[in-house]
């Protein structure tokens, strides 16, 4: 039996302010940074054979703080930019209340949760899927199989397409999952691949989703 830690980035310089931060490079903030070493702390009981984050610089620090709290400082690591955030398109850097306004609560809703639902010159969460799911078959899943536990550490809506692939998730059903901020999935796999079990831990976050 191995573990699958799927964590989400604490908060950035964007998300602080409530912008869209999509595919555009922030720091995390003095905040995020506690809230990471609090998020390693929690998975402390877990052994890592290896970790990956997207090539995002907010979660290529979670990561970092998350693997210097556990004094990991030789775990192998990958970066892919298959684990990047969505690309929000003309809507990237807007801020997200704002466009609450203007867009109306039921599109608003729609750009951030639904499947398919197109963003100007962005990506919808099935293109985030089509490029998610194929990298963790092909990288993340063989090191599972083989019973090494391994971390991956990504962005909300590339960990919303990992969970409905993992999860069995229907497209209808997607739009009720989120992510939260401070928020720890552990999977279970068996030797076949497949999970088992799935536990949530949870940091005490402030950042609103």
């Amino acid at each position: 039996m191995s573990k699958l830690i799927v964590i989400r980035h604490h908060e950035s310089e964007w998300n602080k302010v409530g912008q869209w931060t999509g595919i555009r490079d922030r720091h995390l903030t003095e905040y995020g940074f506690k809230k990471s070493a609090e998020m390693g702390d929690l998975i402390k009981d877990i052994p890592i054979d290896a970790a990956f984050a997207s090539m995002q610089v907010r979660s290529i620090e979670t990561l970092s703080c998350i693997l210097e709290t556990l004094g990991l400082f030789h775990t192998p690591t990958i970066h892919s930019a298959s684990l990047n955030e969505r690309d929000y398109g003309d809507y990237t850097g807007k801020n997200k209340w704002q466009m609450l306004e203007e867009l109306g609560e039921k599109t608003w809703n729609n750009v951030r949760r639904e499947w398919d639902y197109p963003v100007p010159n962005g990506e919808t969460l099935k293109d985030v899927y089509a490029r998610v799911v194929p990298y963790f078959k092909e990288y993340v899943l063989p090191l599972l199989c083989e019973g090494k536990n391994v971390l991956l550490v990504s962005h909300g809506n590339a960990i919303r397409a990992l969970m409905k692939y993992i999860e069995s998730i229907s497209d209808e059903d997607i739009a009720q999952v989120e992510m939260l901020f401070g928020g720890i999935l552990v999977y279970d796999f068996d030797q076949k691949g497949c999970m088992t079990q799935k536990e949530v831990r949870q940091a005490e976050s402030k950042v609103i989703v």
